[in-house]
């Protein structure tokens, strides 16, 4: 794969019905993460996780011999010794396996996209067929660019759910702008430079899901207030409360959407790369109102950050994350700042709003992080294409010299 090159996966859930209630995969399901349980048990006991071929040597005859496949047998090591690596380094306790979930290797499953149906090895080379509830938005990874590789099957509360796996190698552009985007509660505000660095445009883009959100958090929380006892035993308080809940998880996932393809829209009629503030401690900051802490707990801007990454790599654009100190409080053109109140400022006697000012700040670091990269591969490319010549500059420092007590030596390097 090429420096220009990248790999772009995505993940689709989909519900799938299983035949008789799909016992033969519930069992299936069952035996798998036990084995995954036995193993992570065994592996938990080690200082340090052994390698795949001591893995293999040492489960996969056990394995074979319960009835699981070959690539059955090797999903089920590799997933274990990940959920110990990962584990051990988060600093926690051993795990405890609950979810019915399994991988399954593309050798072990056929799916057929004229019926939508996904028939699954199980144990003892059986076979089960699912029925896909087909959604419209997945026509779109059959065009014949994308390539599917893994499933994972999931069973939970009585629902059989099949997440397919796909793959594409995208070409990423050669940007002719960077946008910066600074996310608030109500809106994003985005700021395009060019590579030169001078200002192109500034595109506000209000949007109302999160108050929307923050409305229905507040219903359930002031339903269950009244209710202070008795809210999870009466059922009609419970399904109403669940109802508001579940709109408001509902709204932030269709704001995030909403929002990542406006902004990969005008990114892509720019031929801009996106630059984004990082995320990392957004949660340290402690001078924060009630207001303010409402609205924390319904921030989805780190989805939306997500979700414009992924959008963008399909269409050959990348983000860039910078740091997000004091981007409201620097001048982006070197003219003067006045802060007028919390939310305007004046630069150089024109009025605007800090959001601007940051977004612009933002879109100046992602230019300056870019180009720093740029530099970067520049140096690494340009020292990989010399070529080695005992007349070349580039070998100066390898030559042989005369030894100055001896005048008369020969110098190597000229003898060819």
């Amino acid at each position: 794969m090429s420096s220009n090159t990248m790999r772009v996966r995505a993940t689709a859930r989909i519900e799938a019905v299983a035949p008789e209630r799909g016992e033969g995969l519930i069992e299936f399901l069952r035996a798998y993460r036990g084995a995954v349980q036995e193993i992570v048990n065994e592996l938990w006991r080690l200082k340090k996780a052994p390698s795949k071929a001591t893995l293999h040597s040492a489960y996969y005859n056990e394995l074979r011999s319960r009835g699981f496949r070959a690539h059955h047998a090797s999903e089920i090591y590799k997933r274990a010794r990940e959920i110990v690596e990962a584990t051990k380094g988060n600093g926690g306790s051993r795990p405890l396996l609950r979810k019915l979930t399994a991988r399954i290797h593309p050798l072990d499953y056929k799916i057929d996209l004229n019926t939508k149906t996904l028939r699954i090895a199980v144990l003892d080379d059986e076979w089960v067929e699912l029925k896909l509830k087909w959604y419209s938005y997945l026509d779109e990874y059959l065009d014949g660019s994308w390539r599917l590789g893994e499933v994972l099957v999931s069973y939970k509360h009585d629902k059989v759910s099949a997440y397919l796996v796909f793959n594409k190698e995208v070409q990423l552009r050669e940007p002719k702008a960077v946008m910066g985007i600074d996310l608030n509660f109500d809106n994003a505000t985005c700021t395009i430079v060019g590579l030169d660095g001078n200002l192109i445009t500034i595109h506000p883009l209000p949007y109302r899901g999160l108050k929307r959100a923050l409305h229905l958090k507040k219903l359930a929380e002031q339903l269950q207030k009244e209710h202070p006892k008795s809210w999870r035993s009466q059922k009609w308080v419970n399904r109403a409360r669940a109802r508001w809940l579940r709109r408001a998880r509902n709204v932030l996932m269709d704001s995030a959407h909403y929002l990542a393809k406006r902004l990969i829209k005008i990114a892509e009629e720019y031929e801009a790369y996106i630059a984004f503030e990082s995320l990392k401690r957004v949660g340290e900051n402690g001078n924060r109102g009630d207001d303010l802490a409402w609205e924390l707990q319904l921030w989805c801007y780190r989805r939306v950050q997500e979700f414009t990454k992924y959008k963008a790599l399909i269409k050959g654009l990348k983000t860039i994350p910078v740091n997000p100190k004091n981007t409201s409080r620097q001048s982006p053109n070197g003219r003067p700042l006045k802060f007028i109140d919390y939310k305007t400022v004046e630069l150089g006697g024109i009025v605007t709003s800090r959001d601007v000012i940051a977004s612009w700040n933002i879109a100046l670091r992602g230019l300056k992080k870019l180009r720093r990269g740029k530099r970067r591969e520049e140096r690494r490319v340009r020292g990989f294409r010399v070529t080695w010549s005992p007349d070349g500059l580039a070998c100066e420092g390898v030559r042989t010299r005369p030894n100055a007590r001896n005048p008369e030596a020969i110098d190597l390097s000229t003898i060819v």
